[in-house]
């Protein structure tokens, strides 16, 4: 069974960076893609970013040029490196971890930016 640890959220500042950090235990069956997505109060969870094993990444429009994804699908690590932070980035963040068979989330970790 593949579980999911994620750290490095918390309150800070508009214009501020922040750090996400995932990493899965467990046997995943081959990782393909790693993401991460949010969900704002009220609101729908969506698509923030991912890579895949390939190395390949893609990130929805309101985060290009202000975060970047980056991580080693062998270990199962992902990270979320958040730059120029707005108030509209408050969210809780969970990672996604996608294997041959397994389809796996973490619990989500707050992420408030807030003056």
């Amino acid at each position: 069974q593949v579980q999911i640890v994620e750290s490095g959220g918390g309150l800070v500042q508009p214009g501020g960076s922040m750090r996400l950090s995932c990493a899965a235990t467990g046997r995943t069956g081959g990782t393909l893609v790693m993401g991460w997505y949010r969900q704002a109060p009220g609101k729908q969870r969506e698509f923030v970013a991912q890579i895949t094993n390939s190395g390949s990444t893609r990130y929805t429009d309101s985060v290009k040029g202000r975060f970047a994804v980056s991580g080693d699908s062998a270990k199962n690590t992902v990270y979320l490196q958040m730059n120029n932070l707005k108030p509209e980035d408050t969210a809780v963040y969970s990672c996604n971890i996608v294997g041959i068979g397994t389809n796996t989330w973490g619990q989500g970790t707050q992420v408030t930016v807030s003056s």
